[in-house]
């Protein structure tokens, strides 16, 4: 059955999984896989007899995300381009992006230094994530 961590509590070594509007208690001695469990992970698990049995991590958690984003793009986009939020689309920030524009708009151009100033963060590294959380190349 898939469902995701609710919660795990470490120093007890037990945690809860949410799955189908339903609550499942699992302890560490069922878990399957090399990283630790925390809230948040999807998870495939086994019940049977009123007991989880086994809990593995699903697909995506099992491997690093790859970056799929460029850094210079990202930063250029956001200097040349800041004024209109493309450099936030470009992330897949789009609601940032959308509210980059409104902001121009409403400011009779201001809204460009937003845009310049994260376009010099994204190329400095201080913005290094798009919006799944993979690093930028």
């Amino acid at each position: 059955m898939l469902g995701h961590i609710e919660s795990y509590d470490a120093d007890c070594q037990t945690g809860v999984i949410k799955a189908k509007d339903q609550f499942y208690e699992f302890h560490i001695e069922q878990w399957q896989s090399d990283a630790p469990p925390k809230s948040g992970d999807d998870v495939d698990f086994d019940f049977e007899d009123d007991k989880v049995t086994e809990v593995s991590l699903v697909g995506a958690y099992l491997m690093e995300s790859q970056p799929v984003k460029s850094r210079i793009v990202a930063g250029l986009l956001g200097i040349s381009l800041g004024a209109v939020g493309l450099h936030r689309i470009y992330l897949g920030f789009y609601t940032i992006g959308i509210v980059q524009i409104l902001v121009t708009l409403a400011t009779g151009g201001y809204g460009v230094m937003w845009g310049f100033i994260e376009g010099v963060l994204i190329l400095t590294g201080h913005i290094f994530k798009d919006a799944k959380g993979r690093h930028l190349k």
